[in-house]
C-alpha cells in the first residue's frame, strides 16, 4: 500500500484521502487536545491543530514585518532620494505577501507540519507577490520596485520558509514523544492493517497513531483480539457506529475483502456529521505524488497513473546539475581529501582508495571509489565472517563490528566521508548524488523483475535508503526503498533527499 506523507507524496499525505467532514486538523477529535501538544503550544481550552495554525500564521506575519522594518530601515539610513518610493514599495510588498499566503492556501490546516506541498505553496505565494508588485511598478514606471521583487520579497519568502521549518521540527520531537497525534481507526483485513501500523510506526513524524482496527472477523491474526497491539474493536459493520461515537480523527480503509465504490460511499455518508476523515489506500505499491492524478469522467472520479518520469528536460537538468556540484564539491573538499589519504597511509601503509565494481543504470558495471575503510585483506576474510554473521539480509553482507574496519575507517564510515570519492563518479556520469543504492553484480544476479527496476536510473551517493536508517535496513526494506525513489522520481524529491542527507551523516543513523 502508498506509504503516507513522506517525499514526493500528494499534498494530503497520503494519494487516497477523502474529505468527510472538514480539514483532517481536528480541534474537538479526542486524543488531539492539550494534553497531546508541545509546552510551547499549550493555551487553555484550545487544541494543538488550532495552535499549530495559529502559530504558522503569526510566524508567517512576524517574519514579514521584521524583514520589510529592517530592510526600510536599511534603505532609509541611506539617504537615497528615492527613499520615500522604496517605502511604499516596501509596505506594498508586505502587503501582497500577507494576501498571498491565505489565496496560495499555504495557511491551509491539511499541509501544515507534513509533506513538500505547505513549502510548495509559501513558494506560489511568494512568486505571486512578486509578479504583482513587478507589475505594478512596471505601469507606474517606478524603479524603486526592482530592488523588492528580485530581492527582499524572495529572501522574506525563504525566512517564512525557515519559521515554518523550525515550526515542523519542533512538532516532529513532539510526535517522536507521542504527542500531538491523530488517532486512527484502521478497517481491513487483519494483514493490510499490521501493514498499516508498522508503517505508522516507522514515520512517527506523520502523526498517526493507530488506536483500534476493525477486521472482517473482528480478531486479529490467528485467534488473538489485536494487531501487533491495536484492539480489534469491532467487525467491518461497525465501522461508521464507531466513527460516529467519536474518539477518531481518521478512519483508513485498507484493503478490505468484500469492500467495493458503493460500500465505500455508504461509509462516506455515515461519517458525515462526525470528526473523521475517511483516508483509503489506493492499492499501488509505492505511488505516490505527481504520478496519480484525479479526473472526472461523467461524475466518476478516476485515478490515473501516469508514467515515470525518466527522461525529459528534468533528467537533463538532474544530470547537468549533478556533474556541476560534483566538480564545485571536489574542488571544495581538495584538501579533506589529502589530509584524509595521509591517515590512511599512515595507519597500515596500504593504499588510500578501494574500486569496486558495481552495476549502475541500464545494468551496465562500473568501478566505484570510495576510500578505503577496511584491511588489505578485507576481501579474503569475507567467506570466514559470513559463517559467523547470523543476520538475515538477502544479497547484502553487513556487520555490526565487522573486524576487518581499521580505526580511520570506523570514523569515515560513522559520517560517511569514505563515500566522498564517489564524486569522481559522479563527474564521469557513472553515479548520480541521489539514486538507488549502487549493487553489486552478486546482488544483481538474485534480483527479481520488481527489484531490477532499481536498474532504470543510475544509482546515487545518497538516496531514500540513506535517510531512513542506511546499513540498519533489510534486504526488503532497501529494495522497497529504491524502488519508491524510481517510481517517484523527480527534482522535488531530490532536494528532499539531499536535505535530509545531511541530518542522517551529522548523526551517523545506521552506519557501520
Amino acid at each position: 500500500m502508498a506509504t503516507p506523507a513522506r517525499a514526493g507524496d500528494s499534498e494530503r499525505g497520503h494519494p487516497g484521502a477523502t474529505r468527510a467532514n472538514g480539514p483532517p486538523h481536528r480541534e474537538t477529535s479526542v486524543g488531539t487536545g492539550v494534553a497531546d501538544s508541545p509546552p510551547s503550544l499549550v493555551r487553555s481550552g484550545l487544541r494543538w491543530p488550532t495552535l499549530l495554525r495559529r502559530a504558522v500564521i503569526a510566524g508567517d506575519i512576524a517574519v514579514i514585518v521584521l524583514c520589510t522594518a529592517v530592510s526600510l530601515s536599511a534603505v532609509w539610513s541611506s539617504h537615497l532620494p528615492s527613499n520615500r518610493a522604496q517605502l511604499v514599495c516596501g509596505l506594498l510588498g508586505a502587503t501582497l505577501l500577507v494576501a498571498a499566503l491565505p489565496l496560495a492556501r499555504a495557511w491551509d490546516s491539511t499541509v501544515l507540519g507534513t509533506g513538500s506541498a505547505e513549502f510548495r505553496r509559501v513558494i506560489n505565494a511568494t512568486v505571486g507577490a512578486a509578479v504583482v508588485l513587478a507589475l505594478g511598478g512596471l505601469v507606474l514606471l517606478v524603479s524603486s520596485v526592482r530592488v523588492w521583487v528580485f530581492v527582499l520579497v524572495p529572501l522574506t519568502g525563504l525566512a517564512i520558509a525557515a519559521s515554518r521549518f523550525l515550526l515542523r521540527k519542533q512538532l516532529h520531537r513532539a510526535r517522536a514523544r507521542g504527542r500531538c497525534t491523530f488517532p486512527v481507526l484502521a478497517v481491513g483485513d487483519a494483514e493490510a492493517v499490521a501493514d498499516l501500523i508498522v508503517r505508522s510506526r516507522r514515520d512517527p513524524h506523520f502523526g498517526w497513531r493507530i488506536v483500534g482496527a476493525c477486521t472482517p472477523t473482528q480478531s486479529g491474526v490467528g485467534d488473538s483480539t489485536t494487531v501487533l497491539g491495536v484492539d480489534v474493536v469491532g467487525d467491518l459493520d461497525r465501522v461508521g457506529t464507531l466513527a460516529a461515537a467519536g474518539g477518531y480523527s481518521v478512519v483508513a480503509v485498507t484493503k478490505t475483502p468484500g469492500w467495493g465504490p458503493g460500500r465505500l460511499q455508504r461509509l462516506a455518508w455515515e461519517l458525515e456529521g462526525t470528526d473523521a476523515d475517511l483516508v483509503v489506500d489506493p492499492g499501488l505499491m509505492e505511488v505516490a505524488g505527481p504520478r496519480l492524478h484525479i479526473s472526472p469522467m461523467d461524475g466518476m472520479p478516476v485515478l490515473r497513473l501516469s508514467r515515470p518520469r525518466l527522461t525529459g528536460v528534468a533528467r537533463v537538468l538532474k544530470v547537468s546539475t549533478d556533474r556541476t556540484v560534483a566538480a564545485l564539491l571536489l574542488v571544495a573538499t581538495a584538501p579533506l581529501f589529502a589530509a584524509i589519504a595521509m591517515i590512511i597511509v599512515l595507519e597500515d601503509r596500504g593504499p588510500v582508495f578501494y574500486r569496486q565494481e558495481r552495476v549502475g543504470a541500464n545494468g551496465i558495471p562500473f568501478r566505484m571509489i570510495k576510500f578505503r575503510s577496511m584491511a588489505v585483506d578485507a576481501d579474503a576474510r569475507r567467506a570466514e565472517l559470513e559463517q559467523l554473521d547470523h543476520v538475515a539480509r538477502g544479497p547484502l553482507f553487513k556487520m555490526t563490528r565487522d573486524p576487518r574496519v581499521t580505526r580511520i575507517g570506523a570514523t569515515l564510515r560513522r559520517y560517511s566521508v569514505d563515500e566522498l570519492p564517489q564524486l569522481v563518479n559522479v563527474l564521469t556520469g557513472s553515479m548520480s548524488l541521489v539514486g538507488p543504492r549502487p549493487p553489486l553484480p552478486a546482488e544483481v544476479a538474485t534480483y527479481a523483475d520488481d527489484a531490477r527496476r532499481r536498474l532504470l536510473v543510475r544509482p546515487g551517493m545518497t538516496g531514500l535508503w540513506q535517510v531512513s536508517g542506511r546499513s540498519d535496513l533489510s534486504w526488503e526494506e532497501s529494495v522497497r526503498l529504491d524502488l519508491r525513489y524510481v517510481e517517484n522520481w523527480s527534482l522535488a524529491l531530490d532536494l528532499t533527499i539531499l536535505w535530509k542527507t545531511v541530518g542522517a551523516v551529522l548523526t551517523g543513523r545506521g552506519a557501520y
